[in-house]
């Protein structure tokens, strides 16, 4: 559709809960042509399944891949950089769902704590102003820790069905942004002289 996304593999990474078909992230996934990263357990999550789960998504890639995430899954995708930051060509963190924030469901427990390292890849993170699981101050300090910028929706919610983001398709320039961040730092490595 994009041809700035050409060059790419689309994971679509959801969060807690999985998306449903009336989510943004479903279609998504069906005009781009994206995978879904397939977890175990959506309801009762456990990081190292999740991570497994994204892991098994990014083997089946055959370009780099852009991961595209909410809530949940921006989490996983911080906690994943950690350990493969290589398997990532880019990351779109829409909606992180802050999982230290006083009376975070017990579900989420086990993604605390958030990582606190810069992410070694092009990312961007998309933020509410009234994001009722994600305050703006949390927001701007997952920012300041995964060292990426952020773009800030007014009183979108929790960017979801719920708030009103189904198709939300006004998120697409954001992508192929992100798209053009990967490409450049692919591009420079590619062109980088090979130490003997």
């Amino acid at each position: 559709m994009f041809a700035s996304l050409q060059p790419f593999d689309l994971i679509i990474q959801p969060g807690w809960n999985n998306s449903g078909p009336g989510h943004w992230q479903s279609h998504w996934q069906r005009r781009l042509g994206a995978r879904r990263v397939d977890n175990a357990d959506w309801t009762q999550p456990q990081l190292e399944d999740w991570l497994d789960g994204l892991d098994d998504a990014l083997s089946r890639c055959r370009r780099p891949a852009l991961v595209i995430a909410h809530s949940l899954g921006c989490v996983t995708v911080a906690h994943y950089a950690q350990r493969h930051p290589e398997r990532i060509a880019g990351a779109l963190l829409v909606a992180p769902a802050d999982v230290e924030r006083p009376f975070a469901p017990a579900e989420l427990m086990n993604f605390a704590p958030v990582p606190r390292r810069p992410l070694s890849f092009p990312a961007r993170i998309i933020a509410s102003s009234n994001d009722p699981f994600c305050k703006t101050p949390r927001a701007a300090r997952l920012a300041g820790y995964w060292q990426t910028p952020i773009t800030w929706l007014q009183h979108a919610g929790h960017i979801n069905v719920d708030s009103g983001h189904s198709q939300w398709e006004e998120g697409w320039p954001l992508l192929r942004q992100l798209a053009g961040r990967a490409l450049s730092r692919l591009e420079s490595a590619a062109a980088a002289p090979t130490m003997v």
